[in-house]
């Protein structure tokens, strides 16, 4: 099976038509998803998702574009965190595109969720957008690496690919790898390594080819299998296996539903 490794489902779009949502995962063997919290004040519907349906997991964390909302704190984030159906600390990061005259308050606040990923023993996910250097910088002083993650939705150089590899962290392509005008990106997914390699949706953005311009869902994350396979010159069965093992690597604390068919989305 194909796992979705960041989803929005609790997104107005996409959570009206929950089981429609997940009836196209069954249909295209998708069989988990990573349902990603970007608010403490969303966080119960995420979770919600996660404790309705056994092939849903979801994240607690605050997006750094996220200004007007509650600021997140190592001890409430950790006690989020310790819900059975929550894997992560994220997504946090650092995104000078929309915040370039105010970026202090998002490094503290990645600082924040950091430590809070090393003392609940629960991977990060990291979202970067024209600020890789200050990403990179923190996540070495912070200590990142003893938590581990994903770079998300993975747009950069290959410098920075390597550079976030070197501290452990797997990478995570979207649909845009399968966009023609990536050329870098593209260039970039053939480099990473097999064992630190994951797809992702973000649904409900950033639908693949022949999708784009729809709403995304975690059922195409397929295309962005298939063009990694293309790109890699390697079977995509190979990329389903490597990327399904390596989520349940990454995100242990779901490993209780790494086997069974897809098909048991439908009905949950």
């Amino acid at each position: 099976m194909y796992v979705d490794s960041h989803c929005h489902l609790d997104f107005p779009d996409l959570a009206c038509r929950e089981d429609e949502i997940l009836a196209t995962m069954a249909a295209n063997r998708v069989g988990a998803a990573l349902c990603v919290g970007v608010k403490l004040e969303d966080f119960p519907r995420v979770r919600g998702l996660a404790e309705r349906h056994p092939r849903l997991w979801a994240s607690v964390g605050v997006h750094p574009d996220n200004a007007d909302c509650e600021e997140p704190t190592v001890e409430r984030l950790c006690a989020l965190a310790a819900h059975p159906r929550v894997v992560a600390i994220g997504e946090t990061g650092l995104d000078y595109h929309w915040h370039q005259d105010a970026p202090q308050w998002q490094r503290a606040r990645f600082r924040t969720h950091i430590r809070a990923a090393r003392a609940a023993a629960k991977p990060l996910i990291i979202h970067t957008r024209s600020a890789a250097e200050d990403t990179l910088r923190l996540m070495r002083e912070e200590h990142a690496a003893e938590a581990g993650g994903v770079m998300h939705c993975f747009t950069e150089s290959r410098e920075v690919a390597e550079a976030a590899l070197a501290l452990g962290f797997y990478i995570s392509f979207s649909g845009i790898v399968t966009f023609r005008n990536a050329k870098e990106l593209k260039e970039v997914a053939k480099i990473v390594p097999l064992e630190r390699l994951l797809i992702e949706t973000d649904a409900p953005y950033l639908a693949p080819v022949p999708h784009r311009g729809k709403t995304n869902e975690p059922g195409w994350v397929v295309h962005v299998a298939e063009e990694l396979a293309r790109l890699r010159g390697e079977p995509l069965e190979r990329i389903e296996q490597a990327t399904t093992d390596n989520f349940y690597r990454l995100f242990r604390h779901a490993q209780g539903f790494h086997s069974g068919p897809a098909s048991a989305l439908q009905g949950v």
